[in-house]
C-alpha cells in the first residue's frame, strides 16, 4: 500500500475539463514493475529471473501449495535455466516476524542473490520482508512506514497463485507483530517485485473456499480504494476496471473452477486492485477485519465479506455518488447506489457460501467494544471517506454481528 496520492474531494471523470467546480486530485504515479501475463507464462520464470542477474534463488512459498505442485514446477523451470534454487516453505497465513527472520537466516546461509515468491499474499509479503532484513538488517518493526530501507535490495519476482491480495502489485510487506497482533505495513519501492508473472493456470487448483475468500478481498480492495480519501484519477481508473473484471466473473469461478477466461479476469482484476491500493489507500473494512483475524483466527477474506456491506452502508452519506460510478457500467437506476452495492456484495458472499454475520463466525458480542478500539488504531481507518470514531466502528461491528 502507498500513502502517496490525492486529497479528499469529488473525483472528476477521466478526460473531463476541470472548469465545472470539480476538485483537482493530485497524484504521483510510478508503475512498480514489469508484468508478464497469460496462460502458461510460468514457463518464462527462468528467463525472467536470469534477466535480473539472479543465479542463486530463494524460492519462498507455503507448504500447502506443494500438493498442487506449483513450487516444484517453479523450481524445475529455474533449474532448467541453469539456476540454483533454495526452497523456503516456512510461510504461514498472516506471516509474523518469526517467519521472516527464519527465512532471512535460511537465505543468508545460502548466499542468495534473487528472491522468487510463489503463492498468495502471505508468501509475497514474507518474501518482501526477508528482502528487507537480508539487505538492510534489523527487525521488521524498524521498517514500519515507508522508505526506511537505506541500502539496495535484491531483485525479486512475484508469482501469485491466488486472485486476491494484489500484494505482487505493491511495495509494502504486511507482517504481523506477534506481541500486538497488529499488521505492520513496511513499504519501500526497492522491496517491490521487479517482475510479476500472472498465470491463471496457477489459480485453478485453489479450493472453492480460497477462491471465495480471496475474490471477496480483491473486490473490497477495488471498492475501498475507489472511495478513500487518497483516491486520485489513476487509482480510480484502476479500481473501476478491477471491479468490472471481478464483479463480472466471481460467480463464474465459483461454479466453474476450470474456466480459464474467468480465472484470468479474476487474477487481472486482483492485480489492478492491488495497483489501486498502491496509489491510494483502503478504509475501515480492512481496519475492522484485522482485529477479527488477531482474536479469532478468522480468515481475512471471510471477515472482509461479512463487514464490507455494512461499511458501504456506513459510508453512504459521503460516498453514494462514488459507489454509483462503480455500478454505472451496469446501467439502470442511479439512486441509492450504496444500498444496491451492499446488496450485491451480500449476493456474492451468499453464492460463495460464506458467513453472513459475525455471530455465525463465533464472535462474541461482548468483545465488540475491544474490536472497535483496536480497529480505530489501524492505519487504514484514517483514509476512510467518512471520518470515524470508536463509537462509529462499534456501530459497524454491531450491524455485522
Amino acid at each position: 500500500m502507498s500513502v502517496r496520492g490525492g486529497v479528499a474531494g469529488a473525483a472528476p471523470h477521466i478526460g473531463s475539463v476541470v472548469d465545472d467546480g470539480c476538485s483537482i486530485l493530485p497524484f504521483d504515479f510510478q508503475p512498480l514493475n514489469r508484468v508478464i501475463g497469460g496462460v502458461g507464462v510460468l514457463q518464462r520464470l527462468g528467463e525472467a529471473v536470469a534477466s535480473l542477474g539472479g543465479r542463486r534463488i530463494l524460492l519462498v512459498t507455503d507448504p500447502g501449495l506443494e500438493q498442487a505442485g506449483h513450487p516444484q514446477r517453479a523450481a524445475r523451470i529455474l533449474q532448467e535455466a541453469g539456476l540454483q534454487v533454495f526452497l523456503f516453505d516456512g510461510v504461514k497465513e498472516n506471516p509474523t516476524e518469526r517467519e521472516v527472520e527464519a527465512g532471512t537466516v535460511f537465505a543468508r546461509a545460502h548466499q542468495v542473490d534473487c528472491l522468487v515468491a510463489v503463492g498468495g499474499g502471505s508468501a509475497m509479503d514474507c518474501a518482501k520482508g526477508i528482502n528487507f532484513l537480508l539487505t538492510n538488517g534489523g527487525r521488521m518493526s524498524d521498517y514500519r512506514g515507508f522508505g526506511k530501507a537505506s541500502r539496495p535490495m535484491l531483485p525479486s519476482v512475484g508469482v501469485p497463485t491466488t486472485a486476491g491480495t494484489g500484494s505482487e502489485a505493491q511495495s509494502y510487506a504486511l507482517i504481523t507483530d506477534e506481541k500486538t497482533h497488529q499488521k505492520m505495513a513496511c513499504g519501500d519501492r526497492k522491496a517491490a517485485f521487479r517482475i510479476v508473472l500472472l498465470d491463471p493456470e496457477l489459480t485453478v487448483t485453489q479450493p472453492k473456499a480460497v477462491t471465495a475468500a480471496t475474490g471477496i478481498d480483491a473486490m473490497a480492495h477495488a471498492v475501498e480504494s475507489y472511495v478513500c480519501t487518497r483516491r486520485n484519477p489513476v487509482s480510480q481508473m484502476l479500481a473501476r476496471t478491477a471491479w468490472q473484471y471481478l464483479a463480472a466473473h466471481f460467480e463464474t469461478v465459483l461454479r466453474e473452477p476450470h474456466h480459464l477466461t474467468a480465472r484470468w479476469a479474476m487474477l487481472l482484476g486482483a492485480h489492478l486492485a492491488g495497483m489501486a491500493i498502491e496509489n491510494s489507500m483502503l478504509g475501515i473494512c480492512h481496519s475492522c477485519a484485522n482485529p477479527l483475524t488477531a482474536h479469532y483466527g478468522l480468515t481475512h477474506g471471510v471477515a472482509i465479506g461479512v463487514l464490507l456491506p455494512h461499511v458501504v452502508r456506513f459510508n453512504a452519506p459521503v460516498a453514494d455518488a462514488l459507489y454509483a460510478e462503480l455500478l454505472a457500467v451496469e446501467g439502470g437506476r442511479t439512486g441509492r447506489a450504496a444500498e444496491r452495492l451492499a446488496e450485491r456484495l451480500q449476493q456474492y458472499t451468499r453464492a460463495a457460501g460464506l458467513p453472513q454475520t459475525l455471530r455465525e463466525c463465533g464472535v462474541s458480542r461482548t468483545i465488540l467494544p475491544v474490536l472497535a478500539e483496536e480497529a480505530h488504531q489501524q492505519w487504514t481507518a484514517r483514509f476512510n471517506p467518512r471520518p470515524v470514531s470508536e463509537a462509529d466502528l462499534l456501530q459497524v461491528y454491531e450491524a455485522a454481528w
